[in-house]
């Protein structure tokens, strides 16, 4: 299926719209999709306004701006009236603030979990898809132990589907994204750009998975297409040493060891031995099929060229530290248009 006619005449809604993501997500939207709308639902109007002011295509006819909380189930209940797909981006996500306020991640990130799964089923969205994090897995912090929790929520949420409804919902779990909104490459780069001689890094042995944003909201547009509900879809993106990231960055500037933060892994896990045992591995990612599906995983699935995937091998993991793609300094910065003559430039 064309993952841009799927779209077409639908009401798009996206929860934390004003986000890297939501941007994204909606501009590729509203230039390749022709939806009847794009509803940006957040919580702050200064983000809203300023979105809608920094390019025409955030004032396209087509987009709405929606104040609200996915803490807020009312709130949701009224913006999910007449929509046809759901886009669930918003989350409180910085690792160390979740270990000093536990509730308040809590309340977004689970909570808000539960209003969106019952708003959906209540106004008949059609399909619903969560974004997730490798933090999920196994998780180390509170953040990743409140995404992992939603994830469950999401995928149990086909369960409380009733008879006769058709809302779906699936979850996307990727890595880092590169240049992101709160990463560590705008960090640095506003570090140089006020004149830092090093650059902080947290543990020469760290890696961490990578993915573009562009290819995010490629990869949401794709699984919106093949969802059947409940699966937690996982592409294959390169790894790359944190150290290394720092030398695409910035070649040659020194690097101070500063240590892991409160709540931090050495690698990262997409994919656990648990898991594995119910995946799907298809060309381009793996398809994680649902535990409440008890049959064969392979009869669940089917992608769009009617490839159904092999099972993966007993003690497969998808780990940052084992994967088999890696990603070099060299293209990250192609990738990020850091080209050795370009002055460094931050977003």
């Amino acid at each position: 299926m064309d993952d841009t006619s799927l779209l077409s005449g639908k009401t798009v809604l996206i929860t934390g719209g004003t986000g890297s993501f939501g941007r994204a997500f909606a501009r590729k939207v509203l230039q390749k999709c022709n939806p009847r709308r794009v509803i940006i639902f957040s919580r702050d109007e200064w983000k809203q306004w300023e979105m809608r002011r920094s390019d025409p295509i955030f004032d396209h006819p087509s987009i709405r701006y929606f104040l609200g909380d996915v803490r807020d189930k009312d709130r949701l209940r009224s913006a999910f009236s007449s929509v046809d797909f759901v886009i669930h981006a918003a989350a409180l996500k910085q690792v160390p603030a979740a270990e000093y306020n536990p509730g308040e991640f809590v309340k977004t990130n689970v909570h808000g979990a539960m209003n969106i799964v019952d708003a959906a089923i209540e106004n008949g969205v059609e399909r619903v898809i969560a974004l997730s994090t490798d933090k999920a897995v196994n998780p180390v912090n509170l953040y990743g132990a409140t995404k992992l929790c939603s994830d469950k929520l999401f995928v149990s949420g086909n369960v409380m589907v009733g008879m006769g409804e058709e809302t779906r919902f699936s979850v996307v779990r990727y890595g880092n994204v590169l240049g992101s909104r709160g990463s560590i490459i705008p960090l640095w780069l506003n570090m140089l750009k006020e004149g830092a001689s090093e650059l902080p890094v947290t543990d020469e042995r760290m890696t961490r998975f990578w993915i573009s944003l562009e290819q995010t909201v490629d990869f949401v547009l794709d699984s919106f297409s093949v969802m059947k509900g409940g699966e937690i879809f996982v592409p294959k993106i390169p790894s790359m040493k944190i150290v290394d990231l720092a030398e695409g960055v910035a070649p040659g500037v020194p690097q101070k060891i500063c240590g892991i933060r409160e709540g931090e892994k050495l690698h990262e896990l997409m994919i656990s031995i648990d898991d594995a045992r119910r995946t799907l591995d298809l060309p381009n990612y793996y398809v994680i099929v649902p535990e409440q599906f008890k049959g064969d995983p392979i009869s669940h699935f089917t992608d769009q060229n009617g490839s159904k995937g092999t099972l993966l091998a007993d003690g497969f993991t998808y780990r940052s530290d084992t994967n088999t793609q890696w990603l070099d300094p060299r293209t990250l910065r192609d990738l990020l248009d850091l080209s050795p003559d370009k002055p460094v430039e931050v977003s």
